[in-house]
């Protein structure tokens, strides 16, 4: 997912849009992580970025995603850019 959010809407408080894109966000990663495997593979691992724009973009964990909307209503932010690409990856075995 490669999207542009807005963080103002004419009929919402800014906190409440916030709220509705953490919980689309957090919807798209519980699909993500509901597909099958393939061969091979343990489990599904997710590349993040968010930012003002997408030259902007930082790479953070997807249990940062919350945090930061909320740094970014804090600075008064109109729309931020959110990618999360997921990958099939390898678990470590416990020892």
């Amino acid at each position: 997912m490669k999207k542009i959010f807005n963080l103002t809407a004419p009929n919402k408080k800014p906190e409440r849009q916030a709220d509705s894109v953490k919980y689309e966000i957090k919807k798209y990663i519980k699909r993500e992580r509901r597909k099958e495997l393939p061969e091979g593979h343990s489990c599904w691992e997710l590349d993040c970025k968010i930012g003002k724009d997408q030259n902007q973009a930082q790479v953070i964990t997807p249990d940062r995603f919350s945090s930061m909307i909320d740094e970014f209503v804090a600075q008064g932010c109109e729309s931020i850019y959110v990618e999360v690409l997921s990958r099939a990856g390898h678990r470590p075995k416990k020892k």
